[in-house]
C-alpha cells in the first residue's frame, strides 16, 4: 500500500488529523491496534476548549456536539466551606464544554468511514521504518503482515505507543514530572451537583464535581499513589466525598457508581515532537496532569499545526511550517504544563505540606477568586490560550 500520509493511533489527536487532511485533499490511513468498539466506548476526557469545539463545528463533525453539549460560562472554586464562581464569558468573552472524548471519537469515526478511507482496526506489530528518507509502516491485520509506504508519518498513538519509542534515545529530550498522589474517579448515575464543574481545596485533599451528561456525574478525590481501589467500597467513595464537599449547606447528588478507576498524576514533555519524517502529537509527545482538562485540546492543537504544515507542503512545496512543528506546538504546551501545574500545585495537598503551606494555599486562592486580575489568569488559561503560528 501507499497513502501520503501514515496515522499512527485513531484517538482524537490521529482522526482530527486524518479529518483536516481529509478536506485539504491529502490522503492518509489511520491504523489503531485497538477494536472500533473499544475506542468508541472507553471513557476519557470530557472538557473542550472553546477553539476545539469551533474547529469540529467549522469543519463539519459537530452537528451532534451542538445538541448535545453541555455548555459552561464560568466554573466554581471551593475552599473554606465557600463555593466561589470564575465568569469566564464576564472575563474573557469565551466558554468551555463537556462533550466526552469518545462521542467525539465516534462522531470522527463515522465521519472517515462516511467519506471512504480507510482506519485498520485490531493491528499488531506496527514498526517504522525509513524515517529519515523513505518512510514505511509494517504491521499485521488479519492475520497478513503488510507494509505501508508513505511520505510522512503522524505519531498519535499515545505514551505507550511505538512512534515515539521508534526515534533514536540520543535525538530526543524528555522532560518530565510525578507527582506523589493520585485521582480515585467514578462515574454516577446522578444529576450533576452544580451547573458547572466545582474544584475543591480541602485539607483531606482535592475533590472535583464535573459530569458526562444532564444524568450522570464524573467525580474524582485526591487519594495517595499507588492505592488500591479494592479498598474503596461504594458506600466509602460516597462519605470521602461528603466529607470534602461540605460546608455551604449544599447537598451532593448521589446515585450508583456505574465506574470507577485510578488515575496517575504525571507530567511530560519529549522534544523534539520530529525525527525526519515522523511527527509526534497528543499523547506521544507530552502528558499533563488532568486538573486543567487540558490532554484532549493539547492533541488537537498539535494537529492543527502539524494538517497545517503539510496542507503548506503539499500547496505549494513549502518545508517551513514542518521545519518549525515542534517549536511551534512545544512554546504553547509549555505554557499549558504551567497552567496545569499551577491548578494542581494549588488545591492539592502534598505530603510534606504544613500549617505555612496551606494558609499559604489558601491566601493564593482567595487571591484568585477575589482579584479580578487573579481569575482572568485562570480564566483565559482554561478556556484555551490562542494559537501561535510562529
Amino acid at each position: 500500500m501507499r497513502t501520503q500520509i501514515a496515522i499512527i493511533g485513531a484517538g482524537p489527536a490521529g482522526l482530527v488529523l486524518a479529518h483536516l487532511l481529509h478536506q485539504e485533499g491529502i490522503a492518509s490511513v489511520v491504523l489503531e491496534n485497538r477494536s472500533r468498539h473499544y475506542i468508541e466506548q472507553r471513557l476519557r476526557a470530557g472538557l473542550l476548549e472553546q477553539d476545539s469545539a469551533d474547529l469540529l463545528v467549522s469543519t463539519g463533525v459537530g452537528d451532534r456536539l451542538l445538541r448535545e453539549r453541555m455548555l459552561h460560562k464560568g466554573l466554581y472554586i471551593k475552599f473554606n466551606g465557600e463555593l466561589h464562581r470564575i465568569d469566564f464569558e464576564d472575563l474573557v468573552h469565551k466558554s468551555v464544554m463537556i462533550y466526552a472524548q469518545q462521542e467525539i471519537v465516534k462522531d470522527l469515526v463515522a465521519a472517515r468511514l462516511g467519506y471512504g478511507e480507510p482506519i485498520f482496526f485490531e493491528v499488531e506489530d506496527v514498526a517504522l521504518d525509513g524515517l529519515e528518507s523513505n518512510p514505511r509502516v509494517s504491521f499485521t491485520h488479519d492475520g497478513q503482515r503488510q507494509v505501508l509506504d508513505c511520505d510522512f508519518i503522524a505519531g498519535c498513538d499515545g505514551f505507550y505507543g511505538v512512534s515515539r519509542r521508534s526515534i533514536p534515545q540520543d535525538k530526543i529530550t524528555v522532560f518530565e514530572r510525578d507527582y506523589p498522589f493520585a485521582w480515585l474517579g467514578i462515574l454516577a448515575e446522578a444529576p450533576p451537583t452544580e451547573d458547572e464543574l466545582v474544584y475543591t481545596h480541602h485539607e483531606r485533599g482535592f475533590a472535583l464535581l464535573t459530569m458526562r451528561s444532564p444524568k450522570l456525574s464524573r467525580i474524582y478525590f485526591q487519594c495517595p499513589r499507588n492505592e488500591d481501589i479494592k479498598n474503596w467500597p461504594d458506600d466509602r467513595i460516597w462519605e470521602e466525598f461528603r466529607l470534602r464537599t461540605a460546608g455551604d449547606g449544599r447537598k451532593l447528588s448521589e446515585g450508583p457508581i456505574l465506574q470507577k478507576g485510578m488515575t496517575d498524576m504525571r507530567s511530560f514533555v519529549a522534544e523534539p515532537m520530529q525525527y525526519g519524517k515522523l511527527f509526534l502529537a497528543g499523547d506521544a509527545a507530552h502528558i499533563v496532569p488532568p486538573t486543567g482538562g487540558k490532554g484532549m485540546n493539547l492533541a488537537i492543537a498539535d494537529v492543527r499545526v502539524l494538517s497545517r504544515a503539510l496542507t503548506g507542503f503539499y500547496k505549494s512545496g513549502r518545508s517551513g511550517l514542518l521545519e518549525a512543528y515542534s517549536r511551534v506546538c512545544l512554546r504553547r504546551i509549555w505554557k499549558v504544563q504551567r497552567f496545569s501545574w499551577w491548578v494542581t500545585s494549588l488545591l492539592h495537598r502534598f505530603e510534606d505540606d504544613n500549617a505555612f503551606d496551606l494558609r499559604r494555599q489558601l491566601a493564593e486562592i482567595d487571591y484568585v477568586t477575589s482579584s479580578r486580575a487573579g481569575s482572568m489568569t485562570w480564566a483565559e488559561n482554561y478556556v484555551g490560550l490562542p494559537m501561535e503560528w510562529d
